[in-house]
């Protein structure tokens, strides 16, 4: 018998407004306030939108002011009620030793909502995704894949799913 790969939903992002709608959709969505902590990958070359989505999920989430692209912190934390947004961006590591000196750990405990950005440089010391996220140019706009890693995830995903303003997106849900 054939394994079911993971649930997942593509989008069509025809500009920047889409994808930010999709950060805020995806902060609508989120199942995991009050819970344990939950891990979104975001992947996806320079300017594909990463950090622009990173920052309307934090916003819909009730993040207050300025939120800035870690580039060059690596890492931010947002501390709400009941939920601290950790957002990671691991574009200048060089190392594996230089992700795990961030201590990621800390924030992998219940009430935490890590976001990081170029989480392949730290695959084999990042917590597993929850829900991975990938940007593709597509045109003048964006594409964009969401899929599936856990339980978590698979609600995340499914909320996200039945989210109407993100219909007009949507090319394919399996």
């Amino acid at each position: 018998m054939k394994p079911m790969s993971d649930p997942c939903l593509e989008l069509t992002l025809t500009d920047s407004s889409a994808t930010e709608s999709l950060g805020l959709a995806l902060a609508s969505a989120f199942p995991g306030a009050g819970r344990g902590a939950a891990v979104l990958f975001l992947h996806g070359e320079l300017g594909a939108g990463k950090t622009s989505c990173a920052r309307s999920l934090l916003q819909g989430l009730g993040v207050q002011g300025k939120v800035r692209s870690p580039t060059y912190t690596l890492v931010d934390a947002y501390v709400l009620e009941g939920l601290t947004c950790v957002h990671v961006d691991l574009y200048r590591v060089q190392s594996l030793t230089e992700v795990d000196e961030l201590g990621l750990r800390d924030y992998a405990g219940p009430g935490h909502l890590l976001l990081i950005e170029w989480a392949e440089k730290g695959m084999g010391v990042l917590p597993p995704a929850d829900l991975d996220l990938t940007l593709r140019y597509a045109g003048a706009g964006r594409c964009a894949h969401a899929e599936a890693k856990t339980r978590l995830g698979k609600q995340w995903l499914a909320n996200l799913a039945r989210n109407s303003s993100l219909s007009p997106y949507v090319s394919n849900l399996t």
